[in-house]
């Protein structure tokens, strides 16, 4: 099920928390698009990974988190959109709380087209 989240609320208590809540998102957004997609849940995966490698695989899956986005996106949607690249700058950058922000931006979305889901 997806979870429409409070973007704001979402980026102030990941900065409040310290970043424990930003690991909680990841794997949250991981999750409930690998759940939509009929998928094996790995977020708790993603986020060991993204821990031990110091972020290097945190920047690879804000690549592949876009892939899958736009898979789900193309399930609910006429006009899927690909920020795979996006995302990948982003965290490249230093910028992963905007790109989780996008993320989650696109599932509200999702979730407020199919509520069932």
């Amino acid at each position: 099920m997806i979870k429409e989240r409070n973007i704001a609320v979402s980026i102030i208590l990941s900065i409040v928390t310290c970043g424990i809540y930003y690991f909680y998102w990841i794997a949250a957004l991981s999750n409930e698009s690998s759940i939509y997609l009929g998928e094996e849940p790995s977020g708790g995966l993603e986020v060991l990974f993204t821990l031990l490698t110091c972020n290097i695989y945190g920047i690879y899956w804000g690549y592949k988190m876009g892939q899958k986005l736009y898979d789900v996106q193309a399930r609910t949607s006429n006009t899927p959109s690909d920020d795979s690249m996006l995302y990948l700058l982003l965290n490249l950058f230093q910028f992963p709380i905007v790109s989780l922000a996008i993320m989650q931006s696109k599932l509200n979305a999702v979730a407020s087209r199919n509520p069932q889901f």
